[in-house]
């Protein structure tokens, strides 16, 4: 199931971001820098505003339950941004994730979004290939270099840069 997330869920969606961010930043940053404790701080900070932004959307995938992935995405400079795409590890290629980014994908539809945007960790190669196999591409306009790549995605099947639909 595809819920709003609340601040119920904070701990849970706390825990399950650590856990994941681990599996792709082990081997390249510090430990320190994805799962210790002034990091999860900030992250749990982060984490606690988005849920409460009416600006923003977060999303929680449920199995059984328990909070199994986790999407957050909101306008930034004219764009929508997928900022978080989670699933917890042990639920790798169940179908929460492709659940997870079709809601998103429906909703931004249904708000007349054109295009979205994302970033991801230039070594985490897995999640690449999952945006790959749903469309996305790297980003013609986004920045080139660094620790990130910037991927889009057509959303609506109409060219041009115009995202959203005027009103």
């Amino acid at each position: 199931m595809i819920r709003t997330a609340t601040p119920d869920d904070l701990d849970a969606v706390v825990r399950l971001h650590t856990e994941a961010r681990a599996t792709y930043y082990r081997d390249h940053l510090p430990a320190e820098e994805y799962e210790g404790a002034a990091e999860v701080g900030r992250s749990r900070d982060g984490w606690a505003r988005a849920i409460g932004r009416s600006d923003a959307t977060v999303l929680c995938a449920e199995r059984d339950g328990v909070v199994a992935g986790i999407a957050a995405y909101a306008e930034r400079d004219g764009f929508i941004y997928l900022s978080q795409l989670h699933v917890s590890p042990s639920l790798w290629r169940t179908g929460i994730g492709t659940a997870l980014h079709t809601a998103c994908t429906d909703a931004w539809r249904r708000a007349g979004v054109r295009t979205a945007r994302l970033e991801v960790f230039v070594h985490n190669t897995r999640a690449q290939s999952f945006y790959a196999r749903h469309g996305w591409i790297p980003d013609p306009e986004g920045p080139r270099g660094g620790s990130h790549l910037t991927l889009c995605l057509d959303v609506g099947n109409q060219p041009g840069r115009l995202n959203v639909e005027p009103g």
